[in-house]
């Protein structure tokens, strides 16, 4: 006889609909990825006879799948086993399937679109070896930490470093045309870096790198994004610009060091915001100073920078450039970026003063909302009955 605690088919569904593709970050019901669901009553229990479809052959995140489907079904009260068959969509359940994501538009880049409420923030600097990349990553890191969808776009094709702090160890999945990017750190990542050999030099010119951009703002699969950061390339090149072309609404974070010379390239950095037409958001000076043993500060690379490109800013611009943070100089963020563990992440950085002024920056930025200027409501006036 059936146990007396029987789970139905309904119970069944309700369950996968709490699973989520790792990489899409959406319900595995709502994509199309359940092929099978059945239910047989046992004297034991109940059997789930479940068949799940992989987006491509070899999914490299076949085995999370996997466990997430058995761990949701088996906490139904009443299954007393799960049988699990995966299996790989068709073509056409892959094109109905990057149609279902894509809202059935074509290719396009949604940042772009005016009711677009992502905030697009380019990490700019005026020249490398200021730690451009290092806050990137925190900043993502942290503004996950606090819930946030987030996207990092290692803009930086000669010189990306981004997959290696951030950890990421497995390339994109590509369904068709549309990639799907690795999320690690609870925040997606993409960069020309997962696309090239071991350490092959990028050697591309202008054409390719706006077009480059162009595709990974486009063909990846971003999602609902709160914020998306571009780790641009040091200077005011075709990266800097294209962003501008692609994506107006882009506000630009400079980073520094105290350094007078590097203050000054940085302005020009921030500047570029007067011919694009662009908001500057900010500056981060990093490197600020280096606390010794004794408690003391050296500031090896000089100090005040950060301000002055601030102020230099605030009056070339017209507008107010807060100096947003000071990050000290800590040798355990430089090792927290080889390893691919942001410091802002790690549990014994907890006291970190370099860590804690990167969450402070993570935290203004998370509290600023886009505009709704610009955006429509979808709100149409109702004709006027006659009398």
């Amino acid at each position: 006889m059936p146990t007396e605690t029987a789970a139905s088919r309904d119970d069944v569904m309700a369950a996968l609909a709490t699973v989520k593709d790792p990489e899409i970050r959406r319900p595995i019901t709502d994509l199309g990825m359940v092929d099978r669901c059945e239910v047989e009553q046992t004297a034991g229990g109940t059997v789930v006879d479940v068949k799940v479809l992989l987006t491509i052959a070899g999914c490299p995140l076949r085995d999370t799948i996997t466990k997430d489907v058995n761990a949701a079904v088996r906490a139904v009260p009443g299954v007393s086993d799960v049988r699990l068959e995966l299996g790989v969509m068709t073509d056409e359940q892959r094109t109905e399937l990057r149609t279902n994501l894509r809202g059935g538009a074509t290719k396009e880049i949604p940042f772009a679109r005016p009711e677009s409420r992502t905030r697009v923030y380019a990490v700019a600097s005026g020249k490398g070896g200021v730690g451009k990349s290092t806050v990137t990553v925190n900043l993502a890191a942290a503004l996950a930490a606090k819930g946030l969808n987030v996207g990092v776009l290692d803009a930086d094709v000669y010189g990306f470093s981004i997959p290696r702090m951030m950890g990421v160890t497995m390339a994109p999945t590509r369904v068709d045309d549309m990639i799907l990017p690795p999320v690690v750190h609870g925040v997606k990542v993409i960069s020309v870096g997962m696309f090239v050999d071991g350490n092959v030099p990028v050697v591309w010119r202008g054409p390719m790198l706006h077009r480059a951009l162009q595709q990974f703002l486009a063909d990846v699969f971003w999602g609902d994004l709160d914020v998306l950061l571009l780790d641009l390339p040091p200077g005011t090149g075709d990266i800097a610009i294209s962003t501008a072309q692609l994506i107006p609404a882009t506000e630009i974070l400079v980073v520094t060091t105290p350094q007078t010379a590097a203050a000054e390239v940085a302005e020009r950095a921030g500047a570029i915001a007067i011919q694009t037409r662009q908001k500057v958001a900010g500056v981060v000076e990093n490197m600020s100073g280096l606390t010794l043993p004794d408690g003391t500060v050296l500031e090896v690379f000089g100090s005040g920078g950060g301000q002055i490109v601030a102020d230099s800013l605030s009056r070339t611009t017209g507008t107010d450039v807060p100096l947003l943070a000071q990050v000290p100089l800590d040798v355990a963020l430089r090792q927290a970026g080889d390893s691919g563990l942001p410091l802002v992440l790690r549990p014994e950085a907890s006291d970190s003063p370099a860590a804690a002024a990167l969450r402070a920056v993570a935290d203004e930025l998370a509290a600023r909302s886009k505009p709704l200027a610009g955006v429509s409501l979808g709100i149409a006036p109702m004709s006027s009955r006659s009398a």
